[in-house]
């Protein structure tokens, strides 16, 4: 699970550097896959196994069943699934503090994820 907890960390830090380029759209986007690999990391670490799947509510479930690190990302990626279709399809601008917010919640999770992976085989 240190492979997602990688990932989940490459996309938090390009969703910053776009973040500070103000590339919303991207930052935004990228943001939520950080969140995704971190809660595949925590799901993997402590139940044994992730969501798959195109249905990202499914990861929302596992991460209750989680513990307390299930359940803090749980907190920020609920938030960040909504942003998902709006970030990737949709032509409306996303306000700079959308992705700020975003931006924010995804570090969040990573933080969760990096020290599941410390702590697990």
């Amino acid at each position: 699970m240190r492979a997602y907890a990688g990932k989940a960390q490459e996309y938090a830090d390009a969703a910053a550097s776009e973040l500070e380029s103000e590339r919303y759209f991207a930052a935004t986007s990228l943001a939520i896959h950080a969140a995704i690999n971190a809660a595949d990391a925590v799901c993997g670490a402590r139940l044994g196994k992730r969501a798959a799947g195109e249905d990202h509510d499914q990861v929302l479930t596992l991460l209750k069943q989680a513990g307390p690190d299930g359940a803090a990302v749980e907190k920020d990626l609920r938030r960040l699934l909504p942003l998902k279709t709006k970030a990737e399809y949709e032509p409306d601008d996303i306000a700079a503090g959308v992705a700020t917010k975003a931006v924010e919640r995804s570090q969040r999770c990573v933080a969760v994820a990096q020290a599941v992976a410390r702590t697990s085989k």
